[in-house]
């Protein structure tokens, strides 16, 4: 019988050691590595009980939406500590979002959001309180 109750998203890398050393490692997420296939999988879980697949796909192509959201007490400071650890922040300038120069962006009737990629080029965030 179809349930939803351990439902769980995915999403694809061009390289798995790579995704493991930025979740592990920069993000500081705990991460299970699944041996299958030549490469294994990844299982990202969260504090919440969530978790998150994350597979390698040799034609990976980036995807242009926000893959991954990580709601943060404090925006700024968590933008500044993922750009001391080398994480690059996106910068966008378009009707309903502009960034400034951490790139934040901030009103626009949204929360309050930085965006950033993962090594494969995956868009994630980080995000105020909703």
């Amino acid at each position: 019988m179809f349930q939803t109750g351990k439902a769980f998203s995915s999403f694809s890398v061009n390289d798995i050691e790579q995704a493991r050393d930025f979740y592990q490692n920069t993000l500081m997420i705990r991460v299970k590595h699944i041996p299958m296939g030549e490469q294994g999988l990844l299982e990202l879980h969260f504090d919440d009980g969530g978790r998150v697949m994350i597979y390698p796909k040799p034609n990976h192509t980036p995807a242009t939406f926000t893959v991954l959201n990580f709601p943060v007490d404090d925006v700024e400071k968590a933008v500044d500590e993922l750009a001391a650890k080398g994480v690059r922040f996106e910068h966008y300038d378009m009707p309903g979002i502009k960034t400034n120069e951490k790139g934040i962006a901030r009103g626009g009737g949204g929360p309050e959001i930085a965006w950033f990629t993962d090594p494969a080029g995956n868009i994630l965030s980080v995000v105020g309180a909703m």
